[in-house]
């Protein structure tokens, strides 16, 4: 309870600052350019700065903490990935050739590509196939929350509610996963999925797919209600399939959505950290570039330097991919 009254009080604390900051800034604005009992050539002139003014005050605090939190520490993390293990000496480039010399890096690559070429591609198509089906039944919504719902679960909490999934016990044990239940309900042989290397990685992406289908599901479905009926009806009147109307009236028309949600799950992709933390710890060859960072900068690694080479890494990889998704998207709304 304490913890609960603690999250409340700095929730009502956070709210009450907005609002001081609000009305005070707005205040000190009004003093420092009045619209009252002058003339109106001031009066006008006042107006129009304090307008251009007014944005900027509500952006400072938003500003202020991305520079924070997210350009200084980029910045640092470059300078930081230059330096020995603990941040104190140039070493240069020697991270990065380490880096690129590295097994298990070459591994994590390989599992990130991996990933990068199943999940985003798999949730996209399932979330489409979904939203395509469930617009035309009369309990279409009722499916889609239960598929958006997983997306309410955090990436730790779905990773434990797999992993009774994917449960192992020894032989002679009764096996209380689902997965190798229905294998022993099917007279197979029980497995521990996890630890069969490259194949575990897919039971892994399995996790992330459930996670983003019901994203890509609400976004595709929007798009899809954006089409015009009378599209559809032309080419039910022409003849056209269900098939040919999905493939070739509805897909053509929604591209630059599903390019925005693809992208959307890419980023996502090349960050995945938490689902291999919970279940594997990059064991069985599973390991990716973000697990690896972490382990080399907060654990047993101990190295700062490297540990930052690997966050470098990972930032050039998703920011071209980040910054053609934010001009896709800024050209959809122009579209609009």
């Amino acid at each position: 309870m304490e913890q609960l009254y603690s999250s409340l009080f700095i929730m009502a604390l956070g709210v009450a600052s907005c609002v001081v900051y609000f009305l005070g800034t707005n205040w000190l604005l009004t003093l420092i350019f009045p619209s009252k009992n002058v003339s109106n050539q001031v009066m006008a002139r006042n107006l129009r700065r304090a307008a251009s003014i007014r944005p900027w005050l509500f952006l400072g605090p938003a500003l202020s903490f991305l520079g924070l939190y997210l350009v200084y520490p980029v910045f640092e993390s470059v300078a930081l990935s230059l330096h020995d293990r603990n941040g104190d000496q140039f070493v240069g480039l020697s991270n990065y050739l380490w880096l690129f010399n590295d097994p298990e890096f070459r591994e994590s690559l390989f599992n990130n590509l991996l990933w990068l070429l199943v999940v985003p591609a798999a949730s996209t198509f399932f979330g489409l196939v979904i939203a395509a089906l469930t617009d035309r039944v009369s309990w279409g919504n009722i499916a889609k929350s239960l598929i958006f719902m997983p997306m309410a679960i955090s990436f730790i909490g779905a990773s434990i509610i797999w992993k009774f999934v994917y449960d192992y016990r020894a032989p002679g044990s009764e096996q209380i996963g689902i997965l190798n239940a229905i294998v022993e309900a099917f007279g197979g042989t029980a497995q521990a999925w996890i630890t069969i290397p490259f194949w575990n990685n897919f039971f892994l992406m399995v996790i992330l797919i459930w996670i983003q289908t019901g994203f890509a599901m609400v976004i595709l479905s929007a798009a899809l209600r954006g089409i015009p009926e009378e599209t559809v009806e032309a080419a039910i009147l022409d003849g056209a399939s269900g098939v040919q109307i999905f493939f070739k009236i509805l897909i053509p028309q929604i591209w630059g959505t599903i390019a925005v949600v693809w992208t959307t799950i890419t980023i996502l992709v090349l960050k995945v950290f938490d689902i291999v933390l919970a279940m594997t710890n990059g064991q069985w060859s599973t390991q990716v570039l973000a697990n690896m960072m972490f382990d080399w900068m907060f654990r047993g690694g101990g190295d700062f330097g490297r540990g930052a080479a690997i966050a470098v890494i990972i930032m050039v990889a998703v920011v071209p991919v980040m910054v053609w998704n934010m001009r896709q998207a800024s050209a959809q709304m122009e579209d609009r």
